[in-house]
């Protein structure tokens, strides 16, 4: 057996692996699409590998994992207020994502990565203010992602 060979071949799966992935791009935006104090897009789809990059376009915005939104095994995030931060999301599930100083204004995001095995645990956590009606949105909207 050739062991350099078959290291070299492993090398180059896990690299085409990488340039497959891609790259999501979320503003924290004060004024958006759907309203004041919002992520844009709100909803992304991504593939496991997939980068997330919260660009505050606004000052004073984050991007943090809400506490039971994520999926088992995963590693969850919290950024600095009007600083990026990227995020490479490697286990299925679906994540929930608040802005801390705006979450009750209802500045949320739902991100599903691959099949979205804790959706019933994550639509299961309480919601404050107006996040309650945007994740009720959202949640319609990977309901519906999933069955396709």
């Amino acid at each position: 057996m050739n062991l350099p060979l078959i290291a070299a071949a492993i090398a180059l799966l896990s690299i085409t692996g990488a340039a497959n992935a891609e790259e999501h791009v979320v503003q924290m935006l004060n004024k958006g699409d759907k309203g004041s104090m919002v992520f844009q897009p709100d909803f992304v789809r991504a593939a496991p590998g997939d980068t997330i990059k919260f660009v505050p376009t606004d000052k004073t915005h984050n991007a943090e994992i809400i506490k039971g939104m994520i999926p088992d095994g995963a590693e969850p995030f919290k950024g600095k207020a009007s600083e990026e931060i990227a995020v490479t999301l490697t286990k299925e599930g679906v994540y929930g994502v608040k802005c801390a100083p705006h979450y009750g204004m209802g500045m949320v995001a739902l991100i599903v990565v691959g099949k979205p095995v804790n959706l019933d645990a994550a639509e299961a956590v309480k919601q404050i203010g107006k996040a309650k009606p945007v994740f009720a949105e959202l949640f319609a909207e990977a309901t519906k992602a999933a069955s396709n």
